[in-house]
């Protein structure tokens, strides 16, 4: 066999490393010289081959290190990828824990339905969506989406909640709601839920939440004869409701399983209030009775209807020129600053009975008057209205002078000391995350009274 001797003949630097130029020769002397060619060629093949392998396999070490981009950042593109999503949001959640708001009202698990935006955030193009005296439908959503309360997990779901914005289509008319698309957007809604998912149809919709913030709730429609003669749609018959509007009397309206619940103000509305003014001491108020807002000159609205039952063109007509009533028929941005100077708050019914002023008034320590007949207020449990408020007959508007000087003349330092309460201004007002003893909170601790209605709580027992 021959013997071959390697003998270095030459090395060169190069920039990026240096390479080996190598001779081969036979022992003997030079007679094999093609074949010396061809395992020059070999070898440098080799070291070729070598050095990729070794530049590749460091490459996939260092990319193996590197950190994975966040799951949170990805494109939600279809509902396998949404699922993902929720389950990495759900591990965040549990990285960043809530307060334990389930714990405390019977391990309440409420599921959320993700409907296209068309039923809900489409509609926050529009600011006034989530601010105006409607908008507990968006601030109760917006609260239980961040909450531990919220289940990822259908099956195991007590309740239900359908998020359904119908308060914010506003007419170009006048500005308010119009309410002529809520019947059949809910429809759309149940019909897509009841199609995709089996939860609706094994209870009829029973443990299935719905809120409706405005005049006549569940009946959704702002005039009451119009509202009564159309009733709760049929489809909504079984469900819960949650609404501003409730009377203590029988009524069309409210003929469904409903939870009573505070018009929704702003939270940071009444903060920059509160910081921004010096509020004056209980007996330093410099307005004794205060009303700002809709009062009709004539008693027959525009509508042919009679508004507020007349109650505050009566008001208007008997105490304008009375010069402790600072009564104002026009809007005005910072209203607020006038509420903390006033000792008495006037809420006199609307179209409806309830109003925002309820919940103003309260929360800026002026002591509501309520005027509607038969109200249903919220929360009685929590907030005890007989000591923080008044309540005034319709039919006795006229002597209302008279009534409030004299609860001014003996029992109003105690009603204004129950008022400034900061657990009772909690109650009635949303925040963006729930925090015990808020308006949502309320919400959930009523809910967590109707567990018998939840199919899952009913399976589980009968097992």
């Amino acid at each position: 066999m021959a013997e071959f001797i390697g003998r270095t003949t030459n090395i060169k630097n190069c920039r990026k490393g240096f390479y080996v130029k190598m001779r081969f020769v036979h022992k003997n002397g030079r007679n094999h010289e093609k074949n010396s060619n061809f395992f020059k060629r070999y070898f440098k093949w080799l070291v070729w081959i070598t050095l990729s392998l070794y530049f590749f396999t460091s490459y996939m070490i260092t990319s193996t290190n590197k950190p994975t981009t966040s799951l949170s950042k990805t494109t939600i593109t279809s509902k396998s990828s949404r699922a993902l999503y929720e389950t990495n949001n759900a591990a965040t959640f549990l990285q960043h824990p809530k307060p334990e708001i389930s714990k405390k009202l019977n391990g309440l698990k409420i599921y959320i339905y993700d409907l296209p935006s068309k039923y809900s955030t489409d509609w926050l193009s529009n600011k006034r969506c989530s601010n105006h005296l409607f908008a507990s439908e968006v601030a109760i959503h917006r609260a239980l989406m961040g909450s531990d309360v919220r289940t990822l997990n259908p099956n195991e779901a007590d309740f239900f909640f359908v998020p359904v914005y119908v308060s914010c289509n506003f007419s170009t008319v006048n500005g308010f709601p119009a309410l002529g698309h809520a019947r059949p957007l809910l429809a759309s809604a149940i019909q897509l839920i009841s199609n995709e998912m089996p939860f609706w149809n094994r209870s009829q919709g029973s443990d299935h939440v719905f809120v409706a913030s405005h005049d006549f709730g569940a009946c959704f429609h702002a005039m009451e004869d119009v509202a009564i003669a159309d009733g709760v749609p049929k489809f909504l018959k079984k469900s819960i409701i949650l609404q501003t509007f409730g009377v203590k009397f029988r009524h069309p309206c409210q003929q469904v399983e409903n939870v009573v619940i505070p018009p929704f103000i702003s939270p940071e509305s009444v903060r920059s209030t509160l910081q921004t003014m010096v509020v004056p001491e209980k007996s330093k108020r410099d307005i004794m009775v205060f009303f700002r807002g809709k009062m009709e000159v004539h008693p027959k609205n525009v509508s042919g209807r009679f508004y507020s039952k007349k109650v505050r063109t009566q008001i208007w007509q008997k105490f304008n020129r009375n010069r402790k009533f600072y009564l104002k028929r026009h809007r005005f941005r910072g209203y607020q600053s006038e509420i903390v100077r006033s000792k008495f708050c006037l809420c006199p019914l609307g179209w409806a009975p309830w109003s925002p002023r309820l919940v103003e008034s309260i929360a800026l320590g002026c002591v509501p008057v309520i005027i509607a007949d038969g109200i249903r207020l919220p929360f009685q449990g929590a907030v005890n209205w007989p000591k923080i408020s008044l309540t005034v007959a319709e039919k006795d508007v006229r002597h209302l002078g008279k009534i409030l000087q004299r609860v001014a003349d003996t029992n109003l330092s105690a009603i204004q000391r129950n008022l400034w309460d900061p657990s009772i201004r909690k109650a009635l007002l949303f925040n963006n995350e729930i925090q015990q003893g808020d308006a949502t909170w309320q919400i959930l601790y009523s809910l967590s009274k109707k567990l018998h209605m939840s199919y899952n709580r009913l399976r589980l027992s009968g097992q």
